[in-house]
């Protein structure tokens, strides 16, 4: 969990801004992780489904906005293989 300072914090969780640092980015999604847990059983089955969440949560990042940026590259630098 990062540490942001507190005044970064009520800022952040008033929606007043948007995330500067990753750290910043990290805490928002860590918050929001939690107030979905608050209130369920604290259960494997409660973690594992937060963990495969994220995990396609970052296989659609990776898809939508990392392949494109790698194929144009490609296209831009000639491709290694």
């Amino acid at each position: 969990m990062p540490y942001i300072k507190p005044h970064r914090r009520v800022i952040l969780n008033n929606h007043d801004d948007s995330p500067q640092t990753v750290g910043e980015m990290n805490y928002l999604i860590t918050r929001q992780l939690l107030l979905w847990l608050k209130g369920r059983k604290e259960s494997y089955t409660n973690y594992n489904e937060v963990i495969g969440m994220l995990e396609c949560v970052k296989q659609e990042f990776y898809r939508r906005m990392v392949v494109p940026h790698e194929e144009k590259k490609k296209g831009e630098n000639s491709d290694v293989y």
